[in-house]
């Protein structure tokens, strides 16, 4: 057990910097506005900018199922791998970019193969983790993207400087990238035999997959929940950085540092306090990861309503440090709930699907924040909005009932063979007792 152990922690380890890379690559643009456009003038206005940075996020939707699908079928190793490297060579081909054409297909081909490795990723950490340990290590995984978000801020800086510049930042951010699946290819374990065997998928279509999915009533909750409140985290991760701007007159560099650096060191605090958090109270009710995910979402909701209000770095800075911690919070234990309410064979397609609608939703809020803020709606309004999504989104977290037999699982030997189990297909709260 012990070296099992130490294997399902090494699997953490190794994907922690493809998750920051994950990140890294996606976030660049958003703090390099002014030099992308300056260089490339066909970005024509914040609407041209808002159709790059949801071009991104509806490919990446639409194929978040369907690579999902096949980590479940085929092999997750094998997915993590080959999104890692055709990624990164994506990235390194961003920085060669002249056109507005040219970098909508970019974003695009990023969306299509950064689509795959969340869901494939977790589901394999998932795999490796039981109950006792899993809120943590995704908790863990996640504090990556965290680390990806904030140095990602700081390419503002790289941009602006005379001898590197935006291209170069992307032409080294994706030759890391690919030097890294080398290593990865010899290093990444693969699942236990039971544990690949428990959520193998094979003889099932997508369709019927998704029709199970769809019909559980507390999968679609849970659906509500991961994207309500993603529509502010895109908007404060893809705009926030060009709204510090404008708002507080300062530097590319330095709003793209306190819209990164403040809510993403404070999101890692929140995914470990989280992990744990969560893992502690899942040993008195069974309903103690959904709690403390509902606690996260709370805090976004002060934060959008303060944030459009805040005059000066630190006060900026303090806000967002509570919208990130909120996160951190909610992010670190979307898994872990989906591994209760859904079975194993189910679990990637299913964080595909949740990325799928949630990030579909997200490109349509950066697209809406900037047709918004070209017709110069006041900021408190718009970001009054998202508050109240993220309230709704609160209720429907509490509402959520885990299955005990899935639980039950949760808390035997990795080396066991999972039982052939099927759910109640309208995730109906059980009669049974919540306390473990």
């Amino acid at each position: 057990m012990e070296t099992s152990l130490r294997t399902a922690w090494l699997v953490v380890v190794l994907l922690w910097p493809v998750a920051l890379l994950n990140y890294l690559d996606r976030q660049m643009l958003a703090t390099m506005k002014t030099s992308v456009t300056t260089d490339i003038p066909s970005i024509a206005s914040d609407t041209d900018w808002g159709t790059l940075l949801a071009s991104f996020k509806w490919v990446y939707a639409v194929f978040s199922p369907v690579g999902g699908y096949i980590a479940d079928r085929v092999s997750r190793r094998g997915i993590i791998l080959g999104s890692l490297f055709i990624w990164s060579a994506v990235t390194w081909a961003t920085g060669q970019c002249r056109t507005y054409d040219e970098m909508l297909l970019t974003r695009g081909l990023m969306g299509l193969s950064e689509a795959c490795y969340i869901p494939a990723a977790l589901a394999l950490i998932a795999d490796f983790h039981s109950g006792a340990t899993r809120s943590r290590a995704v908790g863990v995984h996640q504090m990556a993207i965290y680390a990806g978000i904030m140095v990602g801020g700081f390419s503002g800086y790289v941009a602006d400087a005379p001898s590197l510049g935006w291209r170069w930042a992307f032409s080294m951010a994706g030759l890391a990238g690919m030097l890294y699946t080398l290593p990865l290819l010899w290093l990444l374990p693969t699942p236990p035999r039971a544990a690949a065997e428990a959520s193998s998928g094979r003889g099932t279509s997508l369709r019927a997959v998704s029709g199970e999915l769809m019909t559980n009533v507390n999968f679609v909750l849970l659906v509500a929940c991961f994207t309500l409140p993603a529509l502010a985290g895109w908007v404060v991760k893809d705009w926030m950085p060009a709204t510090l701007k404008e708002q507080l007159q300062i530097s590319q560099g330095a709003a793209g540092v306190t819209a990164t650096l403040a809510p993403n060191i404070a999101a890692l605090f929140g995914a470990a306090v989280g992990g744990w958090l969560a893992d502690r109270w899942m040993q008195r009710t069974i309903r103690g990861r959904t709690f403390v995910s509902a606690l996260g979402i709370g805090l976004l909701i002060p934060a959008l309503l303060a944030v459009s209000f805040a005059h000066s770095i630190p006060v900026a800075a303090a806000i967002l440090a509570v919208f990130g911690f909120g996160w951190g919070l909610f992010d670190c234990n979307n898994m872990p709930i989906l591994a209760q309410i859904v079975r194993p064979q189910l679990r990637a397609t299913g964080y595909g699907i949740m990325n799928f609608i949630s990030i579909s939703c997200g490109g349509g809020a950066d697209y809406g924040f900037g047709m918004l803020r070209d017709l110069r709606v006041p900021l408190p309004m718009i970001f009054g909005v998202f508050a109240s999504v993220a309230l709704l989104s609160v209720l429907a977290m509490l509402r959520i009932r885990p299955q005990p037999e899935l639980i039950r699982w949760e808390t035997q030997p990795r080396e066991e063979v999972e039982p052939e189990f099927s759910p109640p297909a309208s995730g109906a709260p059980s009669t049974s007792r919540e306390t473990t």
